[in-house]
């Protein structure tokens, strides 16, 4: 049995790309500060990711599921239900909050 059947993911959300950056919420910048993701400064420092690809992820956007709006990927990124992303995909487990 693999990994990935033990982790249930109820949605597929697609990727998309959008013309602007989204703004990251005032409660998704204080939990990445917390968690060590962002220094005081605001400056995003996602372990494993380089800087283009940060660059790239910022002018991406998922409609979640579980907020029930667009949001910008790096928000999607660091939820507690975000599984996986493969081939412009995003594995969401749905689950509220």
């Amino acid at each position: 049995m693999n990994e990935e059947a033990t982790v249930e993911t109820k949605f597929l959300v697609p990727v998309k790309q959008v013309e602007k950056a989204m703004k990251l919420s005032n409660d998704s910048k204080n939990e990445l500060k917390s968690i060590g993701m962002m220094d005081d400064k605001g400056k995003l420092k996602l372990k494993g990711v380089s800087p283009r690809m940060l660059r790239r992820m910022k002018l991406e956007a998922v409609d979640c599921p579980v907020l029930q709006s667009e949001v910008g990927f790096i928000q999607c990124y660091v939820c507690k239900n975000f599984h996986s992303r493969i081939s412009g995909q995003v594995y969401c487990r749905g689950e509220p909050f």
